[in-house]
């Protein structure tokens, strides 16, 4: 559940919105009594099995193809912190903080469920990173789904590795220092929880929901500009025609274009111009819906995966009645399939603005002044933006090739179909920045065929956002460096609050 400015986890499943508040926007992160009872249970169990000496995979044995190497008690400790430090050797560019963080959210939330069974300490010791702003360097590259990025995250409660900390990247042991917290002296278990399972893939893949919600949005706003800018003809949004078509995503889309072009004198004026509009224009319902509706589906994959147990293995009942059972549920073959799936239609919507947005700028087809600028010839205009969007496209089309189908043998044979979801969730993040800019693009482009279009009236929504650019980014009266002008439009695009302040009918 959450308060204001905080997050409890408790016995209800947390939802993509409750990592995005804690990991992006510094909510605080609690446990209620009843999730640390959970995990003192687990943990009571993990001390019944090294008190008995029963054989128990992770708790008293080697990892991995070393899972038939028994171990003495003494040497527990020393396995979890073993573990860690030799998995922690991922490469690669960091982490950004919010993906790190959303990672450690989604791990709290995975210990929560009581069947891990590390030592309550871990669990502090991780909300204690995030509720103090320590957020510790991650290499970004390396993992075949799980393993290396939480590894090079347990490392810091050892007082290992380099962290960020009030803005600087300082060694984990200043920052533990200067919080007054003491590295961690592990237990059994603790470092192979602290390494397996799917928090990784499901902790990026909570950020790229959120990122997708939003662009869908703004989709939906500015493909209707572009609509507008180009004349296009209203009935193929119809209700009633829309209607012979249930899909759910296709139904909101067309209904948020009506709603943005409701009272447009430009769309009224140009009824009957031509048959039909092309496809990029008149199918923008059919497209951008089913994106809405691929996003919903990837939803209902990480939520679930968020509210899992993930760990292997797994510890049932009590410390008088338990089990250990050995399976596969750090393997995480819905969240990649989820976040492949997501990305190709992400790409999908980065790919039919890139058509709309050279309709705009190509006087063959857009009945406008050529690439949008009133002096075409000593101007180039909008001209070698439309480059840049289909460069961006290209390198979508790239990065929407499915991370799932990749399969590796790793570990002497012992684990040998492996989900790639971390990598899956990386380049959805890759696509959805890349989309951002692309439509960025259509917006400069949109409202800038506005320009030439009044005094006509234009569509209440869209009128709305033509204004909302306008405050930010001037008209294009002649060349001129148009790099920030993209950033700048780029930057409006991921403000959160923007759109459902401007335009709150846009869902």
């Amino acid at each position: 559940m959450s308060q204001a400015g905080k997050i409890i986890i408790a016995d209800a499943p947390l939802r993509w919105r409750d990592v995005v508040a804690v990991a992006r926007h510094g909510a605080l992160l609690e446990l209620s009594g009843q999730a640390w009872a959970r995990i003192d249970n687990a943990q009571s169990i993990v001390q019944r099995i090294v008190a008995s000496g029963e054989r128990a995979y992770g708790v008293n044995t080697g990892l991995g193809a070393l899972c038939n190497v028994s171990l003495k008690v003494e040497q527990l400790s020393q396995l979890s912190r073993n573990t860690l430090l030799s998995h922690a050797c991922g490469v690669g560019a960091p982490l950004s903080n919010e993906q790190t963080r959303a990672i450690i959210c989604a791990a709290i939330i995975n210990y929560s469920q009581g069947k891990s069974g590390l030592h309550p300490q871990v669990v502090q010791g991780l909300l204690a990173l995030l509720n103090r702003g320590i957020t510790p360097q991650v290499p970004s590259q390396g993992s075949v789904g799980y393993l290396t990025h939480m590894a090079h995250i347990g490392i810091t409660l050892l007082g290992v590795g380099n962290v960020s900390y009030r803005g600087q990247v300082v060694t984990a042991a200043q920052a533990l220092a200067a919080e007054g917290l003491q590295p961690l002296v592990l237990g059994a278990k603790d470092g192979l929880c602290l390494v397996n399972g799917t928090p990784c893939m499901t902790g990026l893949s909570c950020l790229a929901l959120a990122d997708a919600h939003h662009l869908l949005q703004w989709a939906d706003v500015i493909g209707a500009m572009s609509f507008e800018a180009q004349r296009g003809q209203i009935d193929a949004f119809d209700e009633q025609v829309i209607a012979l078509k249930p899909h759910p995503g296709m139904q909101q889309v067309a209904s948020n274009l009506r709603r943005l072009l409701a009272g447009s004198q430009v769309i009224a004026e140009s009824k009957g111009i031509r048959t039909q509009d092309a496809l990029s224009m008149r199918s923008i319902p059919q497209v951008h819906g089913a994106a809405r509706d691929q996003l919903e589906h990837a939803t209902r994959q990480v939520e679930t995966e968020l509210n899992a147990a993930t760990d292997n293995p797994l510890l049932l009942g009590t410390p008088d009645n338990y089990r250990v059972v050995s399976q596969a549920n750090p393997h995480g073959q819905s969240v990649a399939l989820a976040a492949d799936m997501l990305a190709i239609a992400m790409a999908e919507i980065g790919s039919i603005a890139e058509r709309r947005l050279d309709r705009l700028i190509n006087p063959h087809v857009s009945g406008l002044p050529a690439f949008l600028v009133s002096d075409p010839g000593v101007n180039s205009g909008m001209m070698i933006v439309q480059y840049v969007a289909a460069s961006l496209c290209g390198q979508n089309r790239q990065l929407a090739q499915p991370a799932v189908l990749d399969n590796f043998v790793t570990s002497g044979l012992q684990e040998d179909h492996l989900s790639m979801g971390t990598n899956a969730a990386l380049k959805l993040h890759a696509v959805l920045e890349n989309v951002t800019r692309i439509l960025a693009i259509e917006y400069l482009l949109a409202a800038q065929a506005f320009e030439f279009l009044q005094p006509q009236r234009f569509g209440v929504g869209t009128d709305t956002a033509w204004r909302l650019l306008r405050e930010q980014v001037a008209a294009y009266d002649q060349d001129r460096w148009l790099a920030p002008d993209i950033e700048t439009a780029a930057t409006l695009l991921k403000n959160p609050d923007l759109l459902n302040h401007a335009l709150p009918n846009v869902h």
